[in-house]
């Protein structure tokens, strides 16, 4: 290498260490000497421990470890010591000019221009196989429904792993554009095949709801299963949804089968009443004939004998049907009362089934009416309001320092104030009144026909009833308080202004100190 006299002895010494790093050599003091000569291109004109002097004072210039690796290396010429300054460098260009395997000592490895383009740092090397992984296991699962792509992005992860030249990080940065390409494509066919089953799915509830009489124990969970698909569907919505109609469909499979028994039952009523009534039309007939035919025999009759004879044929006779009528005039009271009871059995069962299919509108904790029953119970309160032109008001309630209990005792006892809290409210609301579980530990309370000073007094009252019925708890009294925000409906004022008002009402209440009600601007 030709002489380069522009260049500092800094200069030499930096470039030195960097050819050193290249040829993957340590950095001893002969193979440095021996570099450092290579560039200066003057062997013995410089010492190199005045080099490595002056390479360790420019380095406690620098910021930060590189400044503190320097003074360590100042620190060493002073002792003289090769064999520590010898170890600092090695940790020096392990950290900055990091190689890829080691080399012993002073021996020259050429370099590998099919791994020049990229030498991994240890941040890089873990991104790499991070994305490797993402590639080959996580993406690959993600496609299982296109397996070319889902092998494509394997093939992909397991390329990037070896791809260490340029000429192969390109292909497959261009592979990886591709597959991202096709997969945008095969996601949109796949959003446009769901949307189309989902509308199949919903005009196939539609039918089956528009053929249902009208209150049928069916109809509740259809109409679940609309609302659940018309929002936004989440996993815990279709797991709750799930949950919630498998235990109705089971209760409601146990009264279908009894139902179906007693249906059997009346049918074989049935058949009975009418065995009974044929035997009563065929004894009839029999004495119609009979009696025509004790008429002829009258008619020929030539003496007294002979008219007694018929006449104690037509009184056995008279006798046997009437016996015959009336047994089975007995037997048609019995079939009838037993179809009475078992008709009355049937609507008992009926009245349960739709009652088990109501229970979807109830939330299971509390006892209390959920979302879904609250929307049915508002919006109904709503139209018989406007209807009827009579007031309406919602109280919210919210536990007061809900959390601090769940954190202090536990989510059990958490579920244990709700249920206590709901139990409460039941027991002094009117029956007219309603409450519904909003969220957590919120509640909406509906007061139909109820005036904004009226249901400001009935809210009030439950706080104190809530005070006055003690929460036990291991032993242990806890204070349970709740605020409130009253809203009275406006004339036209829709479901989702008038909560909104409430809860801005609530707020207020939070804000000026907790345990209070507050009435909606």
């Amino acid at each position: 290498m030709s002489k380069k006299p522009a260049q500092s002895p800094v200069d030499i010494a930096r470039e030195a260490f960097q050819q050193l790093a290249t040829r993957r050599v340590a950095p001893t003091p002969e193979a440095y000497r021996a570099a450092y000569d290579e560039i200066a291109g003057t062997p013995n004109e410089v010492k190199p421990e005045s080099v490595l002097a002056t390479f360790a004072v420019q380095l406690t210039q620098q910021p930060g470890d590189i400044g503190k690796l320097g003074q360590r290396l100042s620190k060493i010429m002073e002792s003289s010591n090769w064999s520590d300054y010898s170890t600092e460098l090695d940790g020096f260009v392990g950290q900055y000019f990091p190689s890829r395997n080691m080399v012993p000592h002073g021996e020259l490895v050429p370099i590998d221009l099919e791994r020049e383009f990229i030498r991994d740092s240890k941040k890089e090397k873990m991104l790499r196989e991070v994305l490797a992984r993402v590639l080959v296991f996580n993406l690959a699962s993600l496609l299982a429904e296109a397996p070319e792509l889902a092998n494509e992005s394997k093939s992909i992860g397991a390329d990037l792993k070896e791809a260490f030249s340029e000429q192969a990080m390109n292909d497959v940065t261009g592979r990886i554009k591709q597959m991202s390409f096709q997969i945008e494509l095969k996601t949109e066919d796949i959003a446009q095949q769901q949307e189309l089953l989902m509308r199949l799915f919903q005009l196939l509830l539609e039918n089956i709801h528009g053929l249902l009489e009208k209150g049928s124990w069916l109809s509740s969970q259809i109409t679940t299963v609309q609302q659940l698909i018309t929002g936004p569907i989440s996993r815990t919505s279709l797991a709750d949804a799930t949950k919630t109609l498998k235990e109705v469909i089971f209760k409601q499979g146990l009264l279908k089968n009894t139902l179906s028994e007693e249906k059997v039952t009346t049918k074989n009523l049935m058949l009975t009443f009418v065995d009974r009534l044929s035997a009563m039309v065929s004894t009839t007939d029999n004495y119609h004939k009979t009696i025509t035919s004790f008429s002829q025999q009258i008619s020929q009759a030539s003496d007294i004998s002979d008219l007694n004879s018929v006449l104690n044929g037509i009184m056995n006779a008279t006798k046997n049907a009437q016996d015959e009528a009336l047994r089975s005039r007995d037997e048609m009271i019995n079939a009838r009362q037993e179809m009475q009871k078992a008709e009355a059995r049937i609507l008992t069962l009926e009245s349960q089934l739709v009652h088990m299919g109501e229970l979807v509108r109830e939330d299971q904790l509390t006892g209390s009416l959920n979302r879904r029953g609250m929307d049915e119970s508002l919006e109904r309160e709503i139209t018989n309001a406007d209807r009827r032109s009579t007031p309406l008001c919602v109280a919210l309630l919210d536990l007061d320092d809900f959390k601090r209990i769940n954190d202090t005792h536990g989510h059990a006892t958490g579920d244990e104030v709700l249920v206590h809290l709901v139990s409460v409210v039941k027991d002094t609301l009117r029956k007219l009144d309603v409450i519904a579980r909003f969220g957590g530990e919120e509640f909406l309370v509906l007061l139909p026909e109820t005036e904004p000073a009226d249901a400001m007094l009935i809210i009030t009252r439950v706080q104190r009833e809530l005070t006055k019925r003690i929460f036990m708890h291991n032993s242990q009294r806890l204070l349970i308080t709740f605020s409130a925000g009253v809203a009275f409906r406006s004339a036209g004022e829709n479901q989702a202004d008038l909560i909104k008002r409430a809860d801005v009402a609530l707020y207020r209440a939070k804000n000026a100190g907790k345990n209070r009600v507050i009435m909606a601007d």
